[in-house]
């Protein structure tokens, strides 16, 4: 069938839609993945959100803000358990929590009744993050490392993958085809943040891509998320920008949600808290509704 929406442009061409990432491309103007999750669906009215802390710190932390975020109408819990950190340095507060996270992860799960999306890096771990991820987060550093994302594609979980920040559409949509292929339709998106020479602020590295949102929905069928909290590594502006992605028509939204922002173990300058959290839904809410879309409900 021949493809309707032509892509001319900077990243992506028309032969790229047939023979780099055929599986990837919209074969019309109308054509969107829709699939539910634990009972939450993508691709459609719904505009899931995903919140939880960076790192899976202790098991008191995360089942506390599992119980918090979903009490505020988040659908998915998020947290590392494998956190790839830019240095390899590690110290008693800042490192990683690893299996014994994933069973935290676990119990959060089980307990509070909310599914989970968890980041895996190495393939020796898939099969261990797989028993408690809902969804297997593919993270920006790995998003070309083609035999983790294989390796996950077989699993059958879905999958989210982060686009790298120094990544074109085209390369992020060629790392989504690997998954593609393997049979596994269930792929998310996720814009978090690309490298700039000027980001406004010393301590943010990177800037979100908000264009990029309706630029991959022109020729993705793919549902497309933005995480803001990476993005713009600024507490005060992850409001903003979360909003923001609403209105572009971001088919979901990753925020960073701790008890105590100020005190997390792992770049504390951008979550938020749990009140915070809780206005931040509201008003996503509100910005959904005006584009006829959802958060609640």
């Amino acid at each position: 069938m021949p493809i309707e929406n032509k892509a001319p442009g900077k990243d992506v061409s028309e032969e790229d839609l047939l023979t780099k990432f055929p599986l990837a491309a919209k074969k019309s103007p109308a054509h969107r993945s829709r699939f539910v999750v634990q009972g939450v669906e993508f691709g459609g009215e719904l505009v899931p959100i995903f919140a939880g802390p960076n790192m899976v710190e202790s098991e008191a932390l995360i089942v506390a803000t599992a119980k918090a975020v979903k009490a505020h109408g988040a659908h998915f819990l998020r947290g590392g358990a494998f956190k790839p950190l830019s240095f390899p340095y590690r110290s008693e507060k800042y490192t990683e929590t690893r299996e014994q996270g994933l069973a935290w992860l676990k119990r959060a799960r089980d307990e509070v009744g909310i599914p989970v999306i968890t980041e895996v890096m190495e393939e020796r771990f898939v099969d261990a993050v797989a028993d408690v991820a809902d969804i297997i987060q593919i993270g920006a550093r790995n998003m070309q490392n083609f035999p983790l994302l294989t390796r996950v594609a077989k699993t059958g979980k879905p999958v989210m993958l982060k686009r790298h920040f120094g990544c074109s559409l085209r390369d992020w949509l060629g790392a989504a085809e690997y998954i593609l292929i393997e049979g596994n339709a269930q792929v998310i998106l996720c814009e978090r943040g690309v490298s700039a020479a000027h980001t406004h602020r010393s301590s943010s590295r990177f800037l979100l891509d908000l264009q990029v949102v309706p630029a991959a929905q022109e020729i993705t069928h793919l549902p497309v998320v933005t995480d803001p909290s990476h993005a713009t590594f600024w507490r005060p502006w992850v409001k903003p920008m979360a909003l923001a992605s609403i209105a572009a028509g971001a088919d979901g939204v990753m925020l960073e949600v701790h008890p105590d922002p100020d005190n997390a173990a792992v770049d504390p300058l951008q979550p938020i808290d749990f009140d915070a959290f809780g206005r931040l839904m509201n008003d996503m809410h509100a910005v959904a509704l005006a584009v006829g879309r959802r958060v609640r409900g």
